[in-house]
């Protein structure tokens, strides 16, 4: 991160780019310190961190209480510009941590020791597996305990209380104890800034008798961090961008694929800056939707292998060179390792090395200069765009509904794009939802977030409960299966409570449809809820919600109308009732070959 942070100028944020800081946290740094003094009384450790927070643009904190973070809790929403977002379970408050952090570029996380934090970590190494900066935030032991040999509650009955930091140790990428006041503003801030240089999680633990105690480091408003800015060797990056270019400009078709680490790289603008310039067909990666403008001239969609955008594996899979910025390849990404690529007429950019084909490796140079400075090497080549749209043939529509005909999934997708605006972000879950949302044509300012990394189920209710909290200004569209809302359901809670504006398309096929199209069994069948009566339940009268079930496509399109009029303040559940057998075509391709890989003997010994 090449960014001096300071005093923020303003709470909300201009970029939904992950990563990316908030508007006017960009400051340098004065000559003379600051010269408020704080009230004795506010300095204390738990204000010091609570300003801290606000200063790097975390404006909400979505924390559980336990009796090992109650005080903190109090310091922490003592702080004018730091809000309180009570989640239902810790799970559910990492996740939307998580969501929050994606939308500000940094989120954060309260909840207490051991039973909090061993049940938020699984949001934890999600957030990890994604390039999210996320403070997780522990109310820890008192400080008289540590050494004693005395069991603790919320423990395994161990006098050791490291079970939970060591657990931590392998989702964050730093861990800060703090158990003394002498240290514990050097170890907030190390954690802090931590997290944003490396773009990944941490860890801060904090004994429950301290939080409130004033300290003299606490004294007066902190000083700015200053992080040091990565910088590419410049030798390197000549050398790098001169053998790319050689690369590149010999080859008749070209094309250019963006991946998910371009937001951990704040490459995103570099990016569309080579695309502009060298002409080439423009694609993404399905974990890089969302990062790169769907409506520039040379985009040709999503390159996921046979699940690909129609026209687009074609395109990219018959190229003589390839330059991939960012990519993941992993098994779901390569559709069961299925990918027709070769590494010898590939480019991989990394967000600080360059490999061009079989070798050579250019390390320290960052991805955002090389691209740039690529861009200017460049021969024009739009040889494998106009090859696209020699072969293109457009969408073609579903057939059409009969008068109370059962929905169908794609008659409800077909209606869903007509309703995404700049004023829109759309939330996808693991799922089938994946290859629906991923045919969605974004248009320009429409965000777009789903986790493909780790995967997990029931991450989008509290992923958009962050999100929407991040951006009130958007409307959010989750898309959500009924098996997944089963684990997460109870934060709708918390979104109806915090007057979000969300609207849910709960899609209710009667199981995983994911995982039956992996591998079938009767684990993949659950109890059917009455999904809008639990919501109405949750609701109790209290805030801004509306439901409906709908079944067929005259309802849909009523639902929609009220969503978006009479009801466009509200939260508004939608529970969409379809086939069990209903999947995109996409989705049955790749469950057949993520089984075929999954299922491979074991290689003779």
């Amino acid at each position: 991160m090449d960014t001096k942070i300071g005093a923020l100028g303003v709470c909300k944020p201009a970029s939904n780019e992950v990563g990316s800081l908030p508007n006017g946290t960009a400051m340098a740094i004065q000559n003379s310190a600051p010269s408020t003094v704080i009230n004795s009384s506010e300095a204390t450790l738990g204000r010091h961190l609570a300003r801290r927070l606000v200063q790097i643009g975390v404006t909400d904190v979505f924390t559980v209480p336990g009796d090992f973070n109650l005080t903190l809790l109090d310091h922490l929403i003592a702080e004018p510009g730091l809000t309180n977002i009570g989640c239902c379970n810790e799970l559910n408050a990492g996740y939307a941590a998580d969501g929050y952090a994606r939308s500000r570029g940094v989120g954060a996380c309260v909840v207490t020791f051991t039973v909090g934090g061993l049940s938020v970590l699984n949001a934890i190494a999600g957030a990890y597996s994604e390039n999210l900066p996320l403070i997780c935030i522990v109310g820890g032991p008192n400080s008289n305990d540590y050494g004693t040999n005395r069991i603790l509650h919320h423990t395994i009955g161990l006098p050791d209380f490291t079970q939970e930091l060591r657990c931590f140790q392998t989702v964050t990428c730093y861990q800060a104890v703090v158990n003394n006041l002498e240290d514990a503003h050097e170890s907030i801030d190390t954690a802090i800034s931590t997290a944003l240089k490396e773009s990944k999680p941490v860890y801060i633990s904090i004994s429950c008798n301290l939080a409130g105690i004033p300290h003299p480091t606490f004294s007066r408003e902190p000083v700015p961090f200053s992080l040091s800015p990565k910088l590419s060797n410049q030798w390197g990056l000549e050398a790098a961008v001169e053998a790319a270019a050689e690369f590149l400009n010999k080859a008749v078709k070209p094309v250019m694929v963006g991946g998910p680490k371009l937001r951990v790289a704040h490459a995103g603008d570099a990016f569309v800056e080579l695309a502009d310039a060298s002409g080439y067909a423009l694609a993404v990666m399905p974990s890089a939707k969302g990062l790169v403008p769907e409506h520039h001239p040379h985009f040709i969609g999503t390159y996921w292998g046979a699940v690909s955008t129609a026209f687009c594996a074609e395109i990219v899979e018959s190229a003589d060179a390839y330059l991939f910025a960012g990519p993941i390849f992993n098994d779901y990404s390569s559709v069961g390792y299925s990918l027709l690529l070769k590494k010898e007429k590939a480019i991989i950019v990394q967000p600080d090395r360059v490999t061009i084909a079989n070798g050579p490796s250019f390390g320290c140079v960052l991805m955002k200069d090389f691209l740039r400075a690529l861009a200017k090497k460049l021969n024009h080549n739009n040889t494998a765009h106009e090859n696209y749209r020699r072969i293109f043939v457009p969408d073609g529509h579903p057939l059409q509904c009969a008068p109370r005909e059962p929905l169908r999934v794609n008659v409800l997708f077909e209606h869903v794009q007509k309703m995404l605006s700049s004023e829109t972000a759309v939330i996808a879950e693991t799922g089938d939802s994946w290859f629906n949302c991923q045919k969605l044509r974004l248009p320009a300012g429409c965000g777009y977030e789903f986790q493909m990394q780790y995967g997990s189920i029931g991450w989008s209710v509290g992923a958009t409960l962050g999100y929407a909290q991040a951006v009130p200004e958007k409307r959010v569209l989750a898309f959500i299966g009924d098996g997944s809302f089963q684990v997460t359901a109870q934060d709708v809670s918390t979104m109806i409570r915090n007057g979000q504006k969300t609207i849910i398309f709960l899609i209710n096929n009667g199981g995983y449809t994911i995982e039956v199209e992996i591998h079938d069994g009767p684990y993949n069948v659950i109890k059917n809820w009455n999904y809008t009566g639990l919501v109405d339940a949750i609701h109790n009268g209290e805030g801004k919600c509306w439901t409906t079930k709908v079944r067929y496509e005259e309802e849909l399109i009523e639902a929609i109308e009220t969503a978006t009029g009479d009801k466009k303040d509200s939260l508004c559940f939608i529970e969409v009732i379809v086939h069990k057998d209903d999947t995109s075509k996409e989705l049955l391709e790749w469950g057949s070959r993520v089984s075929a890989a999954n299922s491979r003997p074991p290689n003779p010994q």
